[in-house]
C-alpha cells in the first residue's frame, strides 16, 4: 500500500509540473479553447499510456543503444524547437479567422516518443515501482492505470488554465507577448538535452 501511495505521489509531481505537453496545451487552451484542443489532450494521454506500455514491454530496449538513443534525442529535439517556433510566432489574427490549427491527436500521441520529459517519467516510473517480488505485468498494468487517472486532470488543469487566460489576455498584442514567452520556456526545456546529445557526437 505504501508503494501504491508512492506511485500516485510521484505520477502526480511529474505530470503536474511545468513539461512540453504541459506548456503547449496551456498554450493550446488560450488560442484554440478547450474543446478546439480536446483532441490534443486525448493525444497526449493516450500516447503516453502506449508509450509506458511497449517501453515496459521491452520495446526501451532498444534505445539502449547509445547512438540510436543520441539520435532520437537530437531529432526530438529539433522538432520540439520547432513546436516552440510554432506557439512563439503565432498571431491572433491567424488562429481568429482560422488560419491556424492546434495540435491533432495523432500529432499529439507521436510527439510522446519525442519528448524528454516522458521518457524520464516513464523510465523512472518502471525502474522505481516494479520489482522482482511480484507479478511484473500486473506492476506495469498498476503503473499504467495511476499514470491514466491522475495524468488527465493534471494536464486538463492546464488547458482550463490556459483556456481561462483567454478571458483576461482579451487584446491581441497581449496574445501575441503570451505566445513569445511559451514559445521560448518550451525552447528553453529543451536546449539542455539537445546540448547534451550534440556533445555526445563531438566527442
Amino acid at each position: 500500500m505504501e508503494l501504491f501511495w508512492a506511485l500516485v505521489f510521484f505520477a502526480f509531481a511529474t505530470s503536474i509540473t511545468p513539461g512540453p505537453n504541459n506548456i503547449m496545451i496551456m498554450s493550446s487552451g488560450l488560442n484554440y479553447g478547450v474543446q478546439k484542443s480536446l483532441a490534443h489532450l486525448a493525444g497526449i494521454q493516450l500516447g503516453f499510456l502506449l508509450m509506458l506500455l511497449a517501453v515496459g514491454l521491452g520495446a526501451g530496449l532498444l534505445l539502449q543503444q547509445p547512438l540510436l538513443h543520441q539520435l532520437i534525442k537530437v531529432a526530438g529535439s529539433g522538432y520540439l524547437l520547432y513546436l516552440a517556433w510554432k506557439i512563439a510566432s503565432a498571431e491572433p489574427e491567424q488562429i481568429a479567422t482560422g488560419n491556424s490549427k492546434p495540435l491533432s491527436f495523432m500529432q499529439a500521441l507521436l510527439f510522446q516518443w519525442v519528448n524528454a520529459k516522458a521518457w524520464v517519467m516513464i523510465t523512472g516510473a518502471i525502474a522505481a515501482f516494479t520489482s522482482l517480488h511480484g507479478v511484473y505485468w500486473q506492476q506495469l498494468a498498476l503503473i499504467a492505470l495511476v499514470f491514466l487517472l491522475i495524468g488527465l486532470p493534471c494536464t486538463g488543469s492546464w488547458l482550463l488554465f490556459g483556456a481561462a487566460l483567454k478571458r483576461l489576455l482579451a487584446a491581441p498584442q497581449q496574445r501575441r507577448l503570451f505566445n513569445r514567452l511559451m514559445g521560448a520556456l518550451l525552447a528553453l526545456s529543451v536546449l539542455p538535452s539537445l546540448w547534451q546529445a550534440l556533445k555526445s557526437f563531438l566527442r
